[in-house]
C-alpha cells in the first residue's frame, strides 16, 4: 500500500511501549499506507523521538489530519511536554494527541462511553460514561504498578521460580522444570541459577522480555500446572478491580467493558477476566482506529457509523483488526 498522490488523507499513530503503528487512511476509510516501529514510550524508550522521527519522515502530501495515541501522555507534565514540543516541531497539520488507551477505548466504542481494559506489557483502564466523563484508573508503570499486565505476570513467575528454587516457596516446586523448559534453560537444576542470572544480564530491554514470558505461564496454566493458575488468578483479580473501580467512580455498575492488549491472547488470563467482570463486548475499531476516528473529526469530516464499518474493513483486509467474529 502506498499514497503519493496529495488526495486528502488522515494519520493515524498508535504509539504503546512495545511497537508503534502509523497508519494513512482516506477520505472513505480505505488504508493507503502502513508503517511500523519499535515502542515509544518516552518512560522506558530513550530512542523513542528516534523512532517517532522515522515514522513521520518523508510522508506523502494531502494529511489534512493527524490522531496521535502516544504511551504515558497526559501523565507527568514533564513528559507530555516533551511529545507535545515533538508534534509541534513537525507541525505537518492540524492534530489531536491522547494517550494510547484513550483512543485505545475511543476505537472500542467508537466514540461513545465503555470500559476499555487494556492488558498489554502494563495495565489500565479508560472509562467514559454516557455524559462524557472519563477516567482513567492504573496505568501508573511497571515500578509501582501495572498489575495484571503481561510484565506483572513474567515477573510474578521469576519470583515464583527463583523462590521456589531456593527452597522459600516449596509448594512452587512443580513449576520450576516446566518453567525453565519454556525459556531454554537445562534441565539439570545446579544449572538453573547461572542459566537464569545469564539471561538476566543479557536483556536489551527488560519489560518486553519479562512481558513475553506470559506465554509461558498461560500455557502451564492451561496444563493444569498449581503454581502458574495462580499466578494467572491473581492477575485476572487485580484487572478486574480496574473494572470495578471505573464502575464504581462512574457510578454505572454496568457500564459494558471491553478488553484490549496481547495479555489477553492469553486464554487462560481472559476466561479468568470474563468470570469476574462478565463478558465483554467486540471492539469496534482497534486503537488506531481510534486515533484515525480522532483525526477524522479533527478535520472535519462525518466519522458516522457507516465510515466506521469501512474503516474497520479496512483495517481487518490489512492486517491491522481481527474483528470479534472473524
Amino acid at each position: 500500500m502506498s499514497h503519493a498522490s496529495g488526495e486528502p488523507c488522515l494519520l493515524a499513530m498508535d504509539g504503546g511501549g512495545s511497537k508503534t503503528l502509523l497508519v494513512l487512511i482516506d477520505r472513505d476509510a480505505a488504508v493507503l499506507d502502513v508503517r511500523r516501529a519499535g515502542g515509544t514510550n518516552p518512560f522506558d524508550r530513550p530512542d523513542w523521538r528516534e523512532e517517532m522521527a522515522g515514522l513521520l519522515a518523508d510522508l506523502p502530501g494531502g494529511i489534512v489530519a493527524a490522531g496521535f495515541g502516544m504511551a504515558g501522555y497526559g501523565g507527568s507534565p514533564a513528559i507530555s511536554a516533551l511529545q507535545d514540543d515533538m508534534l509541534a516541531e513537525w507541525g505537518r497539520c492540524p492534530y489531536v494527541v491522547r494517550n494510547d488507551v484513550d483512543i485505545a477505548c475511543a476505537g472500542a466504542f467508537g466514540g461513545g462511553p465503555g470500559i476499555l481494559l487494556l492488558a498489554g506489557t502494563g495495565s489500565m483502564v479508560w472509562a467514559a460514561d454516557p455524559a462524557g466523563r472519563a477516567l482513567r484508573v492504573g496505568g501508573w508503570g511497571h515500578l509501582f504498578g501495572d498489575e495484571g499486565s503481561a510484565f506483572w505476570i513474567g515477573r510474578e513467575a521469576l519470583g515464583t521460580l527463583t523462590r521456589a528454587l531456593d527452597g522459600r516457596e516449596p509448594e512452587a516446586a512443580s513449576f520450576v522444570a516446566p518453567f525453565c523448559r519454556f525459556m531454554g534453560f537445562p534441565d539439570d537444576p545446579a544449572g538453573i541459577d547461572s542459566a537464569l542470572l545469564d539471561w538476566y544480564g543479557g536483556l536489551r530491554h527488560a519489560r518486553s522480555a519479562v512481558a513475553a514470558l506470559t506465554q509461558g505461564v498461560d500455557s502451564l496454566a492451561a496444563a493444569g500446572n498449581g503454581p502458574a493458575q495462580r499466578i494467572v488468578e491473581q492477575a485476572a483479580a487485580h484487572l478486574a478491580r480496574h473494572v470495578d473501580a471505573a464502575r464504581r467512580r462512574l457510578q454505572r455498575p454496568d457500564l459494558s467493558w471491553c478488553d484490549a492488549g496481547g495479555a489477553f491472547r492469553n486464554a487462560s488470563l481472559r476466561r479468568a477476566v470474563i468470570d469476574m467482570c462478565g463478558v465483554p463486548v467486540a471492539p469496534l475499531l482497534p486503537p488506531v482506529g481510534g486515533a484515525a476516528l480522532l483525526a477524522a473529526r479533527r478535520a472535519g469530516w462525518d466519522p458516522d457509523a457507516a465510515w466506521i464499518a469501512r474503516l474497520a474493513n479496512g483495517l481487518t483486509d490489512a492486517g491491522l483488526f481481527v474483528p470479534a467474529s472473524s
